[in-house]
């Protein structure tokens, strides 16, 4: 079997808010076209870990990072990587869906009219639309707010917002946690058929989710990643103890 080719990877990786380390020492290959689930307890460091992939965590104005995090073999934290274009490659989608206060259509457009493209742009918000699950249920509304959507149209007009960008990556965090079931639903069947495309990271405290979607599962506790592999191993036949507790639901 050809093992798939990493595109993200950290290695030694700790990243501290002033004195306190929320990530320790971490090292993680993430393959191509496969989405990977980070998993663990509330306050673990798994959307700091997450947010390290595409440097969001420069907002912060109290983190440091130490160790490597890497894009293709290089350093995101090098001084010659400019983190704006960056993010256009590694998408980031956040736990509460967040439109743009502009049509349905320019929540599509505006950033990739902001960095040049010259284009189809109708083309382009029909094609991200589709890709996100979303055109059947707007394509006659494009010109309303992107606001009036529901919450899970607002997410998924989100990710369809991030895919107009044409990332190579997509980072997830928590993006189901404020949707009901059927939304939910909806994302989860999007993550699995955007797989073959992309490479997705997701973060997710619901373990059922991270069984359903992902083929790879990174188990973190107290900073720290305790276990990482194929989802179906580290759910059913995990090799750490703590893994154990935590996917059985005895952890703690």
């Amino acid at each position: 079997m050809v093992k798939p080719q990493t595109v993200l990877e950290t290695r030694n990786l700790t990243i501290r808010y002033g004195d306190s380390a929320a990530v320790i020492d971490v090292s993680l290959r993430i393959p191509a076209k496969t989405v990977t689930a980070i998993i663990g307890p509330s306050g673990c460091g798994k959307s700091t870990l997450l947010r390290a992939l595409n440097r969001m965590n420069d907002l912060v104005s109290t983190v440091s990072v130490q160790g490597e995090a890497l894009f293709h073999g290089k350093n995101l934290y090098a001084s010659d990587v400019d983190p704006v274009e960056l993010r256009q490659r590694i998408g980031m989608v956040f736990q509460k869906p967040n439109p743009f206060p502009k049509s349905i259509a320019k929540n599509i457009s505006w950033a990739p009219l902001l960095n040049g493209y010259r284009g189809d742009v109708d083309e382009l918000v029909e094609k991200s639309l589709r890709q996100a699950a979303l055109w059947h249920e707007v394509k006659h509304k494009l010109n309303d707010s992107g606001l009036e959507l529901s919450g899970g149209q607002q997410q998924r007009l989100c990710i369809a917002r991030t895919l107009a960008m044409n990332p190579e990556v997509i980072l997830l965090d928590e993006p189901c946690s404020a949707l009901d079931p059927a939304s939910t639903s909806r994302i989860e069947d999007l993550l699995v058929e955007l797989a073959g495309r992309y490479t997705i990271v997701i973060v997710t405290h619901n373990m059922q989710q991270a069984a359903r979607v992902s083929d790879y599962t990174a188990f973190l506790c107290d900073g720290r990643l305790v276990e990482f592999g194929p989802t179906d191993r580290v759910f059913t036949r995990p090799e750490n103890s703590e893994t154990e507790a935590y996917v059985t639901g005895k952890f703690g």
